[in-house]
């Protein structure tokens, strides 16, 4: 465990060393096409290291590099960013972590046989409600069959805008290239909702969407949050907040970090630096829990979310709701402590509340103006969720195969350096190559062209950086039958904010941890066990 936990350190380390240290500086002449909110992030990102006032840097954090593909102009400079983003863990050959994913994989597989199993698979998925990598596969393949139809339409409508627009200017691509994908996506939904994310954004100010967590948890759950600003934390950018009951009950302390920083770790996460107990002592104290959410959203004057930005905002939030509002007697089974396929169940069922109507009209509002986002853009931001949900599917089930396929293979003894770059028998389960091992993999499934893995293995910290979601990246998409079959229990009622649903989500899904079994818990919340179609219909992928 010392040895995994040193690797899975590294990994880190390395990803972390990629994303801190590529950068990509523009001129004014570079930043055609793209919006506002995206030039002032660029700038304050080229400010934050030093630069010259004419510069403009784009980082590999998400929050700016995904927006850069998505809207520059400039097809040379998508490319050179995507190519830097998707090879992150392998750009510098100090920060390799080809031959550390073949070490963890081999420690892995050694730890699953120790235990009786054959393979990693197998035993991370055995203590989860899956049971099996077979019910894990057969879940993925049934979404992966419908993604692939539902993005071979996507690509299409994008070929047929591209040709509507030029077939021999230049900088029009004859194919759809990993590069393009973001940028002609965003043309067609202009075209076809006559949506622009740069209209949007402004009525999705950073302090707007908090106000708008906060609300909806006061009206689910009671709950009041007080910024304390004179509590000392451990950057100047994390707010503080004591969280109360409606009774004045104390419910937990909880931190908001939102903000990308140099050598501040990527993407989102929720992190519990107290857990919530009642077994402190013999008096049975009630240990309050002290709770972070974790985002890097690009820092501005204001700070302007995409709407997929907003979405991730509530995702987290909902992670800290599972740990403030966790109420039994030890931590070990407290708040986030579940299993790993029921505890993205709180984060997205959360999210849906952001898609109400009646919640984007009271905060969705113009960030200079406080005007409330328009009936008519609201109708054509909702109506165009579902567009380009094929591509977000294959990105992300490609991720969770390939994951399930790590951890299923057999790691070569042989694999070292000397083997990158070789490979064993390609109809063998021998994996001694990852590079060639993704490639194969993706080839078996007939990944769609012009899609990669939303996380290719070099950079997959969901897998590498620690065990937490090794063989169970397939958990979002469990959870998202669990989610949106949930939600219906709202709707069910005609009100989402329905006080009796809402008691009853609080107290088997949020507060109960692990001191239920997560099918119990389901089940006692629904009044039964889960339907797929809930979710299909959500994603677009069931046929009506």
């Amino acid at each position: 465990m010392e040895s995994l936990a040193e690797l899975e350190t590294k990994f880190t380390q390395n990803v972390m060393g990629d994303e801190s240290s590529y950068t990509i500086v523009l001129n004014e002449d570079d930043l055609s096409g793209l919006p506002s909110s995206i030039i002032e992030a660029a700038k304050q990102a080229a400010i934050d290291r030093g630069l010259n006032d004419n510069s403009y840097v784009i980082t590999l954090s998400r929050s700016l590099v995904e927006p850069f593909i998505t809207y520059s102009d400039r097809r040379d400079l998508r490319e050179k960013a995507w190519k830097a983003w998707t090879s992150r863990g392998e750009l510098d050959p100090s920060r390799n972590n080809h031959i550390i994913i073949l070490e963890i994989l081999k420690l892995r597989e050694e730890q699953a046989r120790m235990h009786g199993y054959n393979n990693f698979g197998e035993y991370a998925t055995a203590d989860t409600m899956a049971g099996s990598p077979k019910a894990v596969m057969d879940l993925l393949l049934k979404v992966w069959n419908r993604g692939k139809s539902s993005v071979d339409r996507e690509r299409s409508a994008l070929l047929e805008y591209i040709h509507s627009v030029s077939t021999n200017a230049i900088g029009i691509p004859d194919k759809i290239e990993p590069w393009d994908w973001r940028f002609y996506a965003e043309k067609v939904r202009q075209s076809k909702y006559d949506l622009d994310q740069s209209e949007v954004k402004p009525y999705f100010s950073l302090d707007a969407m908090v106000n708008a967590v906060f609300d909806c948890a006061n009206r689910l759950f009671g709950l009041k949050f007080i910024l304390r600003p004179d509590i000392i934390s451990y950057h100047p950018d994390v707010r503080t907040y004591e969280v109360y009951e409606e009774d004045g009950k104390l419910v937990g302390i909880f931190l908001h970090d939102n903000y990308a920083r140099p050598n501040k770790q990527g993407g989102a996460w929720m992190s519990e630096y107290r857990c919530q107990s009642r077994n402190y002592d013999e008096s049975g104290q009630h240990i309050i829990p002290i709770i972070v959410n974790n985002n890097n959203f690009a820092k501005g004057d204001p700070c302007l979310l995409s709407f997929d930005d907003a979405v991730t905002l509530f995702h987290e939030f909902g992670h800290g709701m599972h740990g403030m509002l966790s109420n039994v007697t030890y931590q070990r089974l407290s708040g986030t402590n579940v299993l790993r396929d029921f505890v993205e169940l709180p984060s997205q069922l959360f999210e849906h509340w952001l898609s109400e109507k009646e919640v984007l009209i009271k905060h969705a509002r113009h960030y200079l103006t406080n005007e409330p986002i328009p009936d008519e853009l609201l109708d054509r931001l909702m109506k165009a969720k579902k567009f380009n949900q094929g591509f977000s599917t294959i990105e992300f089930t490609a991720s969770a195969l390939v994951d399930q396929a790590l951890h299923s293979a057999v790691i070569s003894p042989l694999a070292s350096p000397i083997d990158e770059g070789k490979n064993t028998d390609s109809n063998s389960n021998v994996l001694a190559d990852i590079s060639l091992f993704e490639k194969q993999e993706l080839d078996k499934l007939g990944m769609p062209e012009g899609i990669v893995m939303r996380h290719r293995p070099t950079h997959f910290q969901h897998l590498f950086s620690s065990s937490a979601y090794a063989a169970g990246y397939y958990v979002y998409l469990w959870a998202e039958v669990l989610d949106a079959d949930g939600y219906d229990a709202f709707l069910e009622t005609g009100n989402p904010f329905d006080p009796s649903t809402a008691k009853k989500v609080r107290e088997y899904i949020y507060s109960s941890g692990n001191s239920l079994d997560p099918a119990v818990a389901y089940r006692s919340f629904r009044g039964r066990d889960p339907v797929i179609e809930p979710m299909l219909k959500k994603k677009g992928l069931l046929i009506e």
